[in-house]
């Protein structure tokens, strides 16, 4: 990428799934956003059904807007949807404990 006398943008764009972590440094003109930077990373090339509605971004574990503007190393993550509700999962968890709990005081 050519500059022309300003200071590019690096920043790493990220994206994780079980098994599989994807990873690229990009560079950017100053102002860049979090949008652009995945759109240069080429993640959308791998996810087509991602060109018309990106999932939610992030910036070091805080979402946030596409339109973000980025500063040097910062780390564009993508993040894919969830599997389950975490509310739910920890419901299931305090139950599990519950049950577990009365059992063993039934044992004892």
């Amino acid at each position: 990428m050519e500059s022309d006398g300003r200071e590019l943008l690096r920043v790493e764009v990220i994206h994780a799934k079980p098994g599989v972590i994807w990873r690229r440094c990009v560079d950017l003109p100053p102002g860049g956003t979090a949008l652009q930077a995945v759109q240069a990373s080429g993640l959308i090339r791998h996810h087509p059904e991602w060109e018309n509605q990106l999932p939610p971004l992030g910036i070091y574990g805080r979402v946030c807007e596409p339109h973000q503007r980025l500063q040097p190393g910062d780390r564009v993550e993508v993040y894919r949807p969830l599997v389950f509700d975490p509310m739910e999962s920890r419901r299931r968890r305090q139950r599990h404990r519950q049950r577990k709990t009365a059992a063993e005081k039934a044992a004892g």
